[in-house]
C-alpha cells in the first residue's frame, strides 16, 4: 500500500500579494503626508480649520457601504447569487454617495474661502483628502466592474478572489478614510 502525501498550497494568491504591496505603498504616501501636515502645522502662519458636517455624514455612508459589502461575500460564498447582486448594487450606490458627499464637502469648504492659494493648511486638506477620494473612486470603478459581472448572465468559474480582493481593498480605504478624518479634527 502506498501512501501519498497530500501538500497543501499555502502560497498567497498573486492578485491579493499584489494589493497588499499597493496597500502598503499607499499607506506610506498618507504616512509622509500626515506627517508632513504635523510638521508644518507648527508653522506661524498655519491657519486652522473645521470639517464640514458633510464630511461626518459620508463616513457614515463608507462605513455602511463595508459592512454592505461584508453581507455581499457572504451571500456570493452561500452562492445565493440574487442577494449577492443587490448587496453589490447598493455597495456601488453608497460608494457613489460617498464621493458625491465629500465633493458637496470640498465645495463648501471652497466657498468658506478656504482655497489652495490662501493657506497652506488648506492646501495639504485638498491634497490628503483629494488623493483619498481618487483612491475611492479607483475602489468605485471596481465596485461597479464586479456589479456588472455580478448581473452577467454568462458562465463562469465560481472564484471568490476578485471579491475578496475588492472588499480588503474597500475595507481599506474607509478605514483609511476615518484615521484620515480623525487625523484632521485631532491636528488642527
Amino acid at each position: 500500500m502506498t501512501s501519498v502525501a497530500v501538500t497543501q498550497n499555502n502560497k498567497i494568491h498573486p492578485h491579493k500579494f499584489t494589493l497588499w504591496v499597493a496597500i502598503g505603498s499607499i499607506l506610506m504616501m498618507f504616512a509622509g503626508l500626515t506627517s508632513a501636515y504635523i510638521v508644518k502645522r507648527n508653522q506661524a502662519n498655519w491657519t486652522s480649520f473645521e470639517i464640514p458636517v458633510l464630511f461626518w455624514v459620508s463616513t457614515a455612508v463608507i462605513i455602511m457601504s463595508s459592512l454592505v459589502l461584508m453581507a455581499a461575500n457572504k451571500a456570493f460564498k452561500e452562492r445565493a447569487i440574487g442577494k449577492y447582486r443587490n448587496l453589490m448594487l447598493i455597495t456601488m450606490v453608497l460608494g457613489v454617495l460617498f464621493i458625491v458627499l465629500q465633493t458637496i464637502g470640498f465645495k463648501q469648504l471652497w466657498d468658506m474661502g478656504l482655497t489652495l492659494q490662501k493657506n497652506v493648511a488648506y492646501s495639504f486638506l485638498y491634497v490628503i483628502v483629494g488623493l483619498h477620494a481618487l483612491h475611492v473612486i479607483g475602489g468605485v470603478i471596481a465596485l461597479i466592474v464586479m456589479s456588472l459581472k455580478a448581473f452577467s448572465n454568462k458562465t463562469r468559474v465560481y472564484t471568490a478572489v476578485p471579491l475578496q480582493v475588492l472588499s480588503t481593498y474597500w475595507h481599506f480605504v474607509d478605514v483609511l478614510w476615518i484615521y484620515l478624518l480623525i487625523f484632521l479634527v485631532l491636528i488642527k
